[in-house]
């Protein structure tokens, strides 16, 4: 395995290749491209945050710090920031891959939570389950609905989003 090649944030920041890259500490690290299930429950999930008042969108790179950007699946906040979020927001969502381990995905609830956002949801879409990891808690599975704060999206309407067996 080679190390990755090391870039200036500045052409991060201008990069608009394919896959969605991740930036740490100048070295760029690509996202599995999305599924149409994945997608799908993007789409579904900032739909039913945006429901509740939330600004919410999919794959919008926040900078953790000058060295770190990542890219959540879903972010939302009362005011989401622009041309991206430096501030913590209130959620950050990941939804797991095909090839992605849960516990890969809470270790980046953890970078998510010490940067300052509050609440983390993890989705398992092949397993139709789901994780909330909010700051100073553990890891919680949960069976009815995901909430961050006062707001709170049932699970069953989500799943309803993508066809059975999928």
């Amino acid at each position: 395995m080679t190390a990755p090649a090391i870039i200036p944030v500045e052409e991060y920041l201008r990069y608009s290749g394919k896959p969605n890259c991740e930036y740490r500490d100048g070295a760029l690290y690509p996202k599995p491209l999305p599924t149409t299930v994945h997608g799908l429950l993007e789409f579904t999930v900032a739909a039913m945050l945006s429901k509740l008042g939330l600004q919410a969108a999919p794959e919008v790179t926040v900078r953790i710090s000058p060295t770190k950007y990542l890219v959540p699946d879903v972010v939302a906040a009362p005011i989401l920031e622009s041309p991206y979020p430096t501030k913590p927001v209130l959620l950050c969502c990941e939804i797991l891959s095909p090839e992605d381990r849960l516990g890969t995905m809470l270790a980046k609830c953890e970078e998510y939570h010490a940067w300052g956002v509050p609440y983390c949801w993890v989705i398992d879409p092949m397993k139709r389950t789901a994780w909330e990891y909010h700051a100073n808690a553990e890891p919680t599975r949960v069976t009815v609905s995901l909430t961050a704060g006062d707001h709170e999206i049932s699970l069953e309407q989500l799943f309803a989003a993508i066809p059975e067996g999928k």
